[in-house]
């Protein structure tokens, strides 16, 4: 009987559920096949039921008896209310033990409630961060699980069979308990906006540069050979060569100037706001799809607003070129270090051991955001406990190297009126941080004078205030 029994069933057959499915049986595992609207499991089985061992089932109850024990359920549904109502019909169906995966790009709190809510029923609910698109789950994607280590023994061996490998390894680790999976997922999302805000701020500029469509590809592809060798660049040069089908014009001058979210950026920069840590980058890469999805507040600007007519003159173009590649590499690297620094303080408030490196070391392949300087990223995480990337020895130097070229892009975008937010605010996160000094004892000074908020000082221990209204005296502030 057992031999009959699928050790693996997939919820869902979208194409992300499909295509997961579908890796799952290619890696040799038998899949039970499930979705609400039954004629999709049908098609998903008409079109690719010979590629493997497939077990479908048109109700929910015979999907959850064609599994082995402990049952391992992998959700590829909506995330939201789509997600809950998934689960509150299976609870009643599954045992002791069980093991319920979501495999959604859920809000890591919602994962947090619904992973108590299942322990305390006895059964494992995993939230599981999976990157690589259509594509990487069908070839091998980037997962990212959490939950409790006790299901990551019985889930573990499967999700490393079907995710990328990197050098051998393959691009799926434990995270951390409960909701952790899910919180490392979003932030890599969340890089993944900012590394693309500096990709479209580096196209800006070699297009006022006066660099054709042809040359704009051939400058990306051969950063691809670099330091900046990463996926992201390497399909830029793909979608600059592209011809629109009807036209024949590049393709790219007939998308609409419009960048679309679902959320994940939005999450990545509330949590960091609600833990206290700096992920400037990652909001400017967010609130640049907002204006450019404001298509009143841009037109109403347009008619009304002066400035520099965007266009770039520069003496020595391949010099200024070099320039943006520096720009635009020291910039990704600042995201990553504000990702990564997200990741370490949220450790820290829910209790999760993440280990930065293997984090990094799984984002190597299979995911949006993978890419060459994630090797130099694992690599300084193993070998010393960093505060922060930016003062790994080799990215310190590096960033030293390129900040002339940063600041020279950042000052001509400015003069010619090409906005460029990314580059900008890394750079000044950047200068924040190697700062000896901020603004903020002013605004402290600001914040007792009219709200008594205290301060410190640089030569006492304690809190003070001053006596603004009365005799402008010192006082200790318990």
């Amino acid at each position: 009987m057992s031999e009959q029994l699928a050790q693996v069933g997939v919820i869902g057959m979208a194409v992300m559920g499909s295509n997961l499915a579908r890796n799952l049986a290619h890696k040799g595992f038998r899949v039970a096949l499930y979705n609400r609207t039954a004629s999709r499991t049908d098609e998903v089985m008409r079109l690719h039921g010979s590629e493997g061992n497939f077990v479908p089932s048109h109700e929910l109850a015979d999907f959850v008896a064609s599994l082995e024990r402990p049952r391992r359920i992998i959700l590829m549904v909506k995330a939201g209310g789509a997600t809950d109502a998934t689960i509150d019909a299976l609870i009643p169906l599954l045992q002791e033990g069980d093991i319920v995966v979501d495999g959604g790009n859920s809000y890591f709190q919602d994962t947090r409630r619904r992973e108590q809510r299942l322990r305390d029923l006895g059964l494992h609910f995993v939230g599981a961060g999976i990157s690589g698109g259509e594509v990487g789950a069908l070839e091998g994607p980037s997962i990212m699980p959490g939950g409790s280590a006790e299901s990551y023994e019985a889930l573990g061996p499967i999700l490393e069979r079907i995710a990328a490998d990197a050098d051998g390894e393959p691009c799926c680790t434990y995270i951390g308990t409960d909701g952790a999976g899910h919180f490392v997922k979003m932030v890599h999302n969340g890089i993944e906006y900012a590394d693309m805000q500096f990709i479209g701020e580096a196209w800006t500029l070699l297009k006022a540069l006066g660099l054709s469509p042809d040359e704009q590809a051939e400058v990306f592809s051969s950063w691809n050979q670099g330091d900046l060798d990463s996926y992201l660049i390497e399909i830029t040069a793909d979608v600059l060569r592209k011809a629109d089908p009807r036209t024949g014009v590049p393709l790219v001058d007939v998308i609409v100037d419009a960048a679309g979210m679902k959320g994940t950026g939005t999450w990545t920069v509330q949590s960091a706001l609600d833990l206290g840590t700096p992920v400037n980058t990652i909001a400017e890469a967010v609130f640049a799809r907002a204006v450019s999805s404001s298509p009143e507040l841009r037109a109403a600007a347009q008619a009304a607003l002066q400035g520099p007519d965007g266009s770039l003159r520069a003496s020595d173009r391949a010099g200024f070129v070099e320039s943006i590649r520096q720009a635009l590499w020291a910039s990704k690297v600042v995201a990553y270090a504000q990702g990564l620094d997200e990741i370490r303080m949220a450790a820290a408030e829910y209790g999760w051991r993440i280990n930065i490196a293997e984090g990094a070391k799984i984002w190597r392949a299979g995911c949006i955001i993978r890419a060459r300087l994630l090797e130099r990223i694992r690599s300084e995480y193993a070998d010393g406990n960093l505060v922060t990337l930016l003062e790994a020895p080799s990215v310190a130097a590096e960033l030293a190297n390129c900040q002339n070229a940063w600041r020279r892009v950042v000052a001509a975008a400015v003069e010619s009126g090409i906005p460029v937010p990314g580059f900008a605010a890394a750079l000044a996160h950047y200068d924040q941080v190697r700062s000896p000094r901020l603004g903020a004892a002013l605004t402290q000074g600001l914040r007792d004078y009219f709200g008594a908020h205290t301060y410190r000082r640089t030569d006492d221990e304690g809190s003070f205030h001053i006596n603004w209204s009365t005799d402008g005296t010192e006082v200790a502030a318990d």
